[in-house]
């Protein structure tokens, strides 16, 4: 009996140990998808007047399930990243936040998510709602930017 509780614990210890090894740096993906700004949004509307690039921007919820799956695959796909990170400002914020809440009165937001193309004088240029697979939130982006 006491060779069987100390094989289990000898092999509990090693899968213990093996599951904090380091990563190998293969592994490690480098992200490929949209690459959002770390800001505000009157940080970002500076941004775009500066480099003279229109905004992206994601208006979101935590709990919103199409939300989560934008994030969990169409803002992570290569091809969308390329194009987005090259011709905007991306943004994403939360439509919960006392910024969000502003955004939402400000262009007159309904549901989640809700993306829109904005200049950088703040005008709404085109919108959508709802998850996008990734080649038809590319279009969407060429609605402004061919």
């Amino acid at each position: 009996m006491k060779t069987l509780i100390f094989t289990i614990l000898t092999i509990a210890v090693i899968f213990g140990i093996y599951s904090f090894k380091k990563p190998k740096t293969e592994d490690i993906s480098v992200d490929k998808g949209i690459q959002f700004f770390d800001g505000n949004f009157h940080q970002a509307l500076l941004k775009s007047q500066e480099l003279k690039k229109p905004i992206f921007l994601d208006v979101y919820a935590t709990w919103c399930g199409p939300c989560k799956q934008l994030k969990k695959t169409t803002f992570k796909d290569e091809e969308v990243g390329n194009y987005f990170n090259a011709n905007f400002i991306n943004i994403a914020i939360d439509g919960e936040t006392s910024e969000g809440q502003e955004l939402i009165r400000k262009y007159n937001i309904r549901s989640y998510p809700s993306l829109l193309i904005i200049d950088g004088h703040g005008e709404v240029k085109t919108r959508t709602t709802g998850f996008q697979k990734p080649h038809i939130l590319i279009n969407f982006g060429k609605r402004i930017i061919p």
